[in-house]
């Protein structure tokens, strides 16, 4: 028997709630005390094709999604006909019985075990609506994993109106009821009590931690226009809005959104903008604006496949590049790539920082895979990292001598007055200008003014100097040292967790901030490494790039992957035990 350790596949077609139908699963055993990691995959259809999501239960932490799947949730014949080869020897499928014929013969496997159970007409004998067969389902798997389903019920009462729960609890017992009747203790996987287990913990997507931390560094304006993968986001902030007293907008499209950010920005509001590539390709000229300008903006660009459409809701790596140089001209900017839910609350929130204390755009790089899968975490501390606003003049009326909004300082950092401060006339332009903010073309003033702006590197490079731009994981000397960034961190550690199963000793350098690019920290790394691999999920191994561009040094092996999936672990550690 396998305790306290199990992974569901819950499949159908888009539109019956499969991933609403995972997120409950994996919020009942989060409550329980296990650690939960859920992935999302689906096509871009609003109904009609094929979605599943990816539950992962253990007793101890987990980073990613599974390689081989303990039971299979089949909403559809064409679910079990997909996935019957990921289940593992031994394990199981839940389908309707009433309405798939289902045998050894028609699986082509005889080692898993078969639940059928009636959905539909469960859900006909409870006169409720079709949609609440998936309901019906989890509550066969809650009783085949002898889960306790008081826990699930209260799940389902936490997300829904009276009435739709009352509806749900009623299917999710007719469902545990049925499986504990015709299959108590035949399932191989069983989630006992976890005595003393840690309650509390959050489950929450990476668009949500985003989310969290905009609202937790003081974020008072968001507009946004929907874009997969980061739509979510833009619903958390909606949901938000009148608890913290700030404005959210779907604005008609993305240039529109970045140049409302810009000018909120402008005015003295901590404000963001999220878009995936296609998006952020429309918002590049305002974001040299904001460069020009001195806005401190941030924003999201969370990752998918490209080029143009390419794969609008499966995950990549591919603009890694396009975020460090987008936009014409030369102008700092941060360049920050969370690589979990974690990591996406604490560096939104120093974002927020960087931005108004330089004067620059942030941009927080996300992928699909990241936004929108559920991690389990520990509450977040919301006072880790304070609110710092910069160089900004608090009071209501301008003391000194005449102000000059992008006056030339030693940091290159301007003191910051709002606009309608008494005797102060705030001024910029978009154009190259003189420290009043009047358009200016002479070489003198333009060459004074890029060194100006291109000076507050320096300050910025002795702040990151203080943090761990680059995080390390696994044992101090190693067999092999792999160098990753954004998503790929979950999948690295997973991986990390084989290999040292069979003895091979893996450790992980991974990179948070990518730019300015931790050149000194990186090649520390490498120095002192036996030997390297780079981990992406891009075709060009943009990280490798950086690292030869910004140390003059490279690595021995390149992992990539870009077909829209994220990297399974047991996959990779098979790349990491050949190159090791």
């Amino acid at each position: 028997m396998k305790l306290n350790s199990v992974s569901v596949l819950i499949g159908g077609e888009a539109g019956a709630g499969i991933s609403r139908s995972g997120y409950l699963l994996g919020k009942a055993c989060v409550r329980g005390g296990f650690h939960v990691f859920g992935a999302n995959d689906y096509g871009s259809l609003i109904r009609g094709g094929h979605n599943f999501y990816l539950v992962r239960i253990e007793e101890d932490e987990v980073y990613s999604q599974p390689d081989r799947v303990d039971l299979v949730v089949a909403l559809n014949e064409d679910t079990i006909m997909r996935h019957r080869n990921d289940l593992v020897a031994g394990g199981g499928i839940v389908y309707d019985g009433d309405q798939v014929k289902l045998g050894a013969a028609e699986l082509g496997r005889s080692d898993v075990a078969l639940f059928p159970v009636p959905f539909r007409s469960i859900v006909k004998d409870l006169g409720a609506q079709e949609i609440v067969e998936n309901t019906v389902a989890l509550g066969g798997v809650v009783a085949l994993l002898g889960y306790d389903l008081e826990i699930f019920n209260g799940v389902l009462k936490d997300t829904f109106s009276e009435k739709v729960a009352e509806t749900n609890v009623r299917a999710a017992k007719a469902g545990y009821d049925y499986a504990t009747a015709n299959y108590d203790g035949q399932f191989a996987c069983r989630l006992g009590a976890l005595p003393g287990a840690r309650k509390g913990r959050i489950f929450l997507m990476g668009n949500d931690a985003v989310g969290m931390g905009a609202l937790k560094a003081g974020c008072r304006f968001y507009a946004a226009y929907p874009m997969t993968p980061v739509t979510g986001l833009l619903h958390f902030m909606a949901s938000n809005e009148r608890e913290y007293g700030m404005i959210v907008l779907q604005a008609e499209n993305e240039i529109a959104c970045i140049n409302m950010v810009t000018g909120a920005a402008f005015a003295g509001t901590r404000a963001m903008t999220a878009t995936s590539g296609g998006g952020f390709s429309l918002m590049v000229e305002c974001l040299g604006m904001a460069g020009m300008t001195e806005n401190p903006i941030v924003v999201v660009l969370g990752q998918r496949s490209g080029p143009s459409t390419g794969l609008p809701t499966y995950t990549a790596q591919g603009d890694l590049r396009f975020a460090i140089h987008a936009s014409q001209g030369e102008f700092p900017r941060v360049v920050v790539a969370p690589g979990d839910a974690q990591e996406c609350f604490y560096e939104t929130m120093r974002a927020f920082n960087i931005a108004e204390k330089y004067q620059i755009p942030v941009i927080i790089l996300t992928d699909k895979y990241l936004a929108e899968s559920h991690y389990t975490v520990d509450p977040f501390d919301v006072d880790r990292i304070k609110i710092e606003r910069g160089a900004l003049f608090p009071k209501p009326q301008y003391e000194g001598p005449e102000y000059r909004r992008h006056l030339i300082t030693e940091t290159g950092i301007s003191p910051r007055v709002l606009p309608g401060t008494k005797d102060a006339v705030v001024r910029t332009n978009a154009d190259e200008h003189d420290e009043w903010g009047f358009t200016a073309e002479d070489p003198q003033t333009t060459a004074r003014m890029m060194d100006k702006r291109l000076g507050k590197l320096k300050a910025l490079a002795d702040e990151l100097r203080g943090i761990e731009t680059v995080k390390f994981y696994g044992p101090e000397r190693a067999d092999l040292t792999v160098l990753s960034w954004g998503s790929n961190k979950g999948p690295v550690r997973e991986a990390m967790k084989i290999l040292a199963r069979e003895g091979l000793r893996v450790n992980l350098a991974h990179v948070l901030y990518l730019c300015p690019f931790p050149a000194e920290k990186v090649a520390e790394y490498l120095r002192s490494a036996r030997k390297t691999a780079v981990v992406e999920n891009n075709a060009t191994s943009q990280l490798t790039g950086l690292i030869r561009e910004h140390t003059l040094m490279d690595v021995d092996a390149r992992v990539l992957k870009y077909d829209g999936r994220p990297f399974d672990p047991g996959f990779l550690a098979g790349k990491l035990r050949e190159v090791a």
